[in-house]
């Protein structure tokens, strides 16, 4: 292979990667996985306040257990290294204020939850919760740092586009949603988005980040190596919600249960990406976490990683399996379908008739796209190949006539 051809191959590369990483990040996907996470995310969220609320004053109170000074300590470089982990909360010492501010704070999480206005709620939620974290330093629970992160995503979705409150506004004023592009936004429709992609990979990415340092945090433990773990774990009477010591005259079977844990978590980040192995990896992931759940008294955090995990299930499918129908197309998804380049002319969505012949037309009109941008793609990739081809043989016949002296002859083949 001379270096032509292999500089051709590299480009061609380069080019598919760069293709991939496109439809990695750029891709649209539907709201409705989004959606399902954000009524879990609130739902916690909302769980958190609420138990703040058994007793506010002595978690956000003057006279609190980890009071302001201590928390700000924590954070202003008294007692470590600085960050930027600041709250207004600090600051509030009145009772009745702190009051109001924690009814503000369960009125815009349970909208967000019921997916009331997300586009603002969402945002306001994480930022509210944000406040708590940064106050609540030294308190705070492994559920505290998951639902955190997962409402920092969605509120940059529009994850209330689908089972939410948002939704059924937006059947009901229609005509505005038509005419107005504030409100169209305000209330996004239940269709394919670039927008519900990038939040949905960033999600996952988090979720590989959190499982990859976590494993390695554990193997650096002898008891990860030696197979007593989960021993330890739910022979521990602290964490026990149900007595699981007979696991001591099975050792063998504990020690099983350690060395897959670390496995599986040290290469989720690996086994989640491959379709064949997506499913085992998720099935793995419900059963560990549905074990800290049942039996080692951590019952909100296991849910929480549960639901963590559901952003890697596919919409479509999910959607299907719950409701027994795809997702529907609306005028907003014949739109997304001519910016992906596809031509709409054969499709009549006014005389379809119903919306099961509408899905089905659709579905043709993409197929018959891919098709089309496949071929197009290999057309292309055999036209590169084949002007590579052509400045070769004259390369090759500029050479041949250099050395003969004789420009008419034509090089041997």
């Amino acid at each position: 292979m001379n270096l032509a051809a292999s500089a051709s191959e590299i480009r061609r590369w380069c080019e598919r990667a760069t293709n991939r990483w496109d439809q990695f990040w750029f891709t649209a996907r539907s709201p409705y996985v989004l959606s399902l996470i954000r009524i879990a995310t609130g739902s916690f969220l909302l769980y958190s306040h609420l138990v703040l609320a058994t007793d506010l004053s002595a978690f956000l109170g003057t006279d609190a257990w980890i009071s302001p000074e201590l928390a700000r300590s924590l954070h202003d470089g008294k007692f470590g290294d600085a960050d930027w982990g600041r709250s207004y909360l600090w600051l509030i010492e009145n009772g009745f204020v702190l009051w109001m501010h924690h009814g503000l704070t369960l009125a815009v999480t349970l909208a967000f939850t019921v997916g009331c206005f997300t586009r603002i709620t969402g945002p306001a939620a994480w930022f509210l919760q944000l406040m708590y974290i940064h106050r609540l330093t030294g308190a705070l629970f492994g559920l505290d740092q998951i639902i955190t992160y997962m409402a920092m995503y969605l509120s940059f979705a529009p994850c209330g586009a689908s089972i939410s409150i948002d939704a059924r506004l937006r059947k009901r004023f229609t005509d505005k949603l038509a005419t107005s592009a504030g409100w169209r936004w305000l209330l996004p429709d239940e269709v394919p988005s670039v927008a519900c992609n990038i939040a949905t990979r960033l999600l996952q990415i988090h979720l590989c980040v959190i499982y990859l340092f976590g494993g390695l945090a554990k193997a650096r433990g002898e008891s990860w190596w030696d197979g007593t773990a989960i021993w330890y774990a739910v022979g521990n009477y602290e964490y026990q919600s149900l007595d699981m010591t007979w696991l001591a005259t099975y050792p063998r079977l504990f020690s099983f249960l350690t060395h897959i844990t670390l496995f599986w978590e040290v290469f989720y980040c690996f086994l989640i990406w491959p379709k064949l192995l997506r499913p085992i990896t998720l099935i793995l992931a419900v059963a560990i976490h549905g074990g800290i759940a049942l039996f080692m008294g951590m019952a909100t955090f296991g849910l929480a990683m549960i639901c963590a995990n559901a952003i890697f299930v596919d919409p479509v499918w999910l959607r299907r399996l719950v409701r027994g129908e795809p997702a529907p197309v609306t005028l907003a998804t014949e739109n997304d379908l001519d910016a992906g380049g596809l031509d709409l002319e054969d499709v009549d969505f006014d005389d379809a008739g119903s919306h099961a012949k509408i899905i089905e037309r659709a579905k043709k009109v993409r197929a018959a796209g891919d098709r089309v941008r496949k071929r197009y793609l290999m057309l292309k990739e055999r036209e590169q190949e084949l002007r590579q081809n052509t400045k070769e043989l004259e390369r090759q016949k500029r050479r041949f006539a250099r050395r003969t002296g004789k420009d008419d002859e034509k090089p041997p083949v």
